[in-house]
């Protein structure tokens, strides 16, 4: 090896020692003053022996978070109380000890359940009463009276507290449908009437409500029929005091309505009379009332036993017409025979069969709400 290189090794290795030097100097002064500024030296947790027998498992924790400043939070209770606004689960809809209501109809009436933690008193159901009543349709409200063991008419001044109250709007008469603004307004009044009392209100669903309506509507118009027969004048015109007295021997009674009413001992009409001419009967002009006519009328779908009302009304019509030299005609004014008596009563029976199977008999509470 010639002199130039051995020189030049002893330079590198110099060189390399230097550099060796100064940076382990400069890695003590940045550990001083580390050292100074964080003070004393700390022990390498990760190098211990055995670092869980020293410090005891801690399970993960869940606390609400606190505000800056705010004074620290105590832990929660075991069982945590929750207040009704925020209950989690909805108050049942139908209590298991609640009978039935009386006289409220599913078929025909649209109903709601309330039901509230706290009794309501029925003075502060005034406007839910109100804006029932601006529906335009035959409407109850009921509560449910612990005392009695019974439901109870909740009428703005019943002075009752009902904490299960319900509420019932008919959806069918003689007048069509109940229109989809007079369901929404009924089911939104029991929901605000809810609301103001921290109540619950469980509405049907408004547009199944509305087809089961059209439908029953429909069924209803179909056998809702009226059957009459007609005493008319031969010649000349029957006088009004005449037919009262005839009428009133027969069992009639004239009501303010304009009609005579045949009633049977519940005092349900079975058939009336009619002036066959646009003016009604009334007591006040009876007197020097005259007429070419009357009709007696059997509301099929109102009357229970409606044959037998028809042999009751046929045979008293043969009687008026005798009695005011008459003939007993039909619509047509064609004379009333055995044989077209018969007809009729086939057609009534065929109407009975179908309002039977619907579950409406004819004369029942039910027909009596529907046809009125």
């Amino acid at each position: 090896m010639s002199d130039l290189q051995v020189s030049l090794l002893i330079i590198g290795v110099i060189v390399v020692g230097g550099v060796t030097a100064f940076n382990w100097f400069q890695q003590w002064r940045l550990r001083r003053k580390l050292e100074h500024a964080f003070g004393d030296k700390h022990e390498d947790v990760l190098l211990r022996e055995d670092p869980l027998r020293e410090q005891p498992r801690l399970e993960p924790q869940i606390a609400p978070a606190e505000r800056a400043g705010a004074a620290p939070v105590n832990p929660l209770p075991a069982s945590p109380v929750i207040s009704p606004a925020t209950r989690a689960e909805p108050l049942p809809r139908e209590p298991a000890f609640l009978p039935p209501v009386p006289d409220f109809d599913a078929a025909i009436d649209y109903i709601v359940a309330l039901d509230a933690a706290e009794p309501i008193s029925a003075a502060g159901l005034a406007e839910l009463h109100t804006r029932a009543a601006s529906c335009g349709r035959r409407f109850r409200v009921v509560g449910y009276s612990h005392a009695a063991h019974a439901w109870e008419e909740a009428g703005r001044l019943s002075g009752g507290r009902y904490a299960h109250l319900r509420l019932a709007l008919q959806m069918v008469n003689r007048g069509g449908i109940v229109d989809l603004g007079a369901l929404t307004t009924f089911c939104a009044s029991a929901q605000e009437c809810a609301e103001r009392y921290s109540a619950t209100a469980t509405c049907p669903d408004i547009e199944a409500s509305l087809a089961k309506a059209r439908e029953l509507d429909a069924f209803c118009a179909d056998v809702d029929v009226a059957i009459g027969i007609n005493v008319v004048a031969g010649s000349g015109k029957f006088s009004g005091t005449r037919i009262r007295s005839l009428a009133e021997a027969a069992g009639f009674k004239l009501e303010s309505d304009g009609l005579f009413h045949y009633r049977d001992d519940a005092r349900r009409t079975l058939f009336t009379i009619d002036n066959h001419e646009p003016q009604p009967f009334l007591p006040e002009v009876m007197k020097h009332l005259t007429t070419e006519g009357m009709t007696l009328l059997l509301d099929v779908a109102r009357v229970a036993d409606g044959h037998a009302a028809l042999d009751l009304m046929v045979g008293i019509g043969r009687e008026l017409a005798r009695e005011l030299d008459g003939t007993l005609v039909d619509d047509n004014r064609v004379p009333l025979t055995e044989n077209a008596v018969r007809a009729i009563q086939q057609q009534l029976k065929a109407i009975h069969a179908k309002m039977d199977a619907r579950g409406m008999p004819a004369g029942s509470e039910r027909a009596l709400r529907l046809f009125s």
